[in-house]
Formats: C-alpha cells, structure tokens, sequence
C-alpha cells in the first residue's frame, strides 16, 4: 500500500470535505505531457536524483491545471500544466535528494486549507472541467471561496482498473470561508 500525504478533515458536507494539509516538500514536473512527467518523476524516485536512492511513491499525484503553480510560498501565475509527486512527510528541503534531471523540481508547498471532492474513474487532467464547474457551484452554495483554480489528484497505478481508480479534485480555499 502507497503512503498517503496527511491531511485533517475540518469539516463535511455530502460529497465534499474542508482539508487542512500541512507543509508538504514535491517532486514537479512543468509543462510536459502526464506520461513524460510520470517517466521523469518515477525515475527521481527510482534512483535518478543525487543520492541514488530510492524514494518511497506516496499519493496523490498532483496535476495543476495551465495557469496554476504549484507553490512554493505563495500562488505563483504560471503558463504550464504541471505534474507532481508528494515526498513522504519525513522528508524537508534540505533532506530531500536533488534531481539529476533538471526538469524535475523540488519545491515546498505551504500548508493549506483545501476543499476537495472525492470520485472513481479513469480520468485526466482534460476531463475534469465538468466536474470543477458543479463542485466550484457547490462550494459557493456552502458559502466557501476558491482561492485558485481546480487542480487533479489521483490515487493509484496506471495499472489499475479504471472502475477502481480513487481521484479526487481539489481547490485552495480562504481560511474564513469555513464555518466549523
């Protein structure tokens, strides 16, 4: 079983949940295709970075629309789609291993308030348009603000049959947005 990056549940609501994530340290690809960030990323993780070590695969794997940067410390605009790998929680900046391949980036997310809505399928980061459009309504119905756009989170292998694929999208949301 793949470890999963942590995250507290603050609240629930039908299919949607209110997440509290904490800082998390990411592996990331920009403006490549999913199979070629895919390649890139399971190489770092699979001995392709400084140390030669293996990094143990966690879920999700995150994909950010074109327009949002997965940030470091703030929101950062960006005009590339982008796919990412979380690190284990034990590893930081400084004990992360460094990538051989300079298209892969190590960068910091900050902890974060996330509004995120769970469903099964196979699915890419072009299908989800639909989705975003019903969850952002519900979300706004809820009386929650989006603070960026939607951005794709997926749980297994590509091995996995696609009725059994867990996915979920997910968006920032404004801290007081959220009545607990």
């Amino acid at each position: 079983m793949v470890e999963t990056a942590p995250f507290e549940v603050i609240k629930k609501e039908g299919d949607v949940e209110i997440r509290r994530y904490p800082p998390m340290i990411l592996a990331s690809v920009y403006g490549m295709s999913d199979d070629s960030s895919f390649r890139l990323l399971f190489g770092y993780i699979t001995g392709a970075n400084s140390g030669k070590k293996e990094i143990p695969m966690t879920a999700p794997v995150i994909n950010a629309p074109k327009g949002e940067h997965i940030a470091m410390t703030t929101p950062v605009m960006n005009d590339k789609e982008c796919f990412s790998f979380v690190m284990p929680p034990s590893f930081t900046l400084e004990n992360t291993p460094q990538p051989t391949d300079d298209r892969v980036v190590i960068e910091e997310r900050r902890g974060r308030l996330v509004a995120v809505l769970r469903f099964r399928g196979s699915v890419d980061r072009d299908d989800i348009g639909p989705k975003s459009a019903v969850f952002l309504a519900q979300l706004k119905s809820m009386g929650v603000a989006a603070k960026d756009e939607v951005f794709l989170m997926r749980y297994n292998g590509p091995f996995t049959p696609g009725f059994m694929r867990h996915n979920e999208i997910g968006v920032e949301i404004a801290e007081g947005s959220v009545i607990q």
